[in-house]
């Protein structure tokens, strides 16, 4: 998380921070594929399936406020202020060059701090 590096499918998988990276030619007929292989489940095993991965996965509702009262003060200090302003004087949340390389953008904005 502090890297704030983009990585690409291929390195991710050989990290093993995803278990398969599926070629962009490939993706719309894998999606289809997986849509319609998690259709033909019975809608109470997806209701069971589900309910059990949030069991074990999702943080206790205190854990999630305690990271956005964290998070709240982190962006109020002046340092946070300064970069998110540049960054929206540079094309943050536009489409553009800064939104889809954000990882380079904030580099960028670590030389000039």
């Amino acid at each position: 998380m502090l890297l704030s590096a983009d990585f690409i499918a291929e390195l991710a998988e050989r990290y093993g921070w995803i278990i398969h990276a599926v070629p962009d030619a490939d993706l719309d007929e894998f999606v289809a594929g997986l849509a319609a292989r998690i259709a033909g489940f019975p809608c109470d095993a997806l209701i069971a399936a589900k309910a059990a991965i949030n069991a074990i996965s999702l943080p206790a509702p205190a854990d999630v406020r305690a990271d956005a009262a964290l998070f709240q003060q982190l962006v109020r200090g002046k340092a946070a202020q300064q970069r998110t302003a540049e960054l929206f004087r540079r094309g943050f949340q536009t489409r553009g060059r800064t939104e889809l390389d954000l990882g380079d953008a904030l580099r960028a904005l670590e030389a000039v701090d």
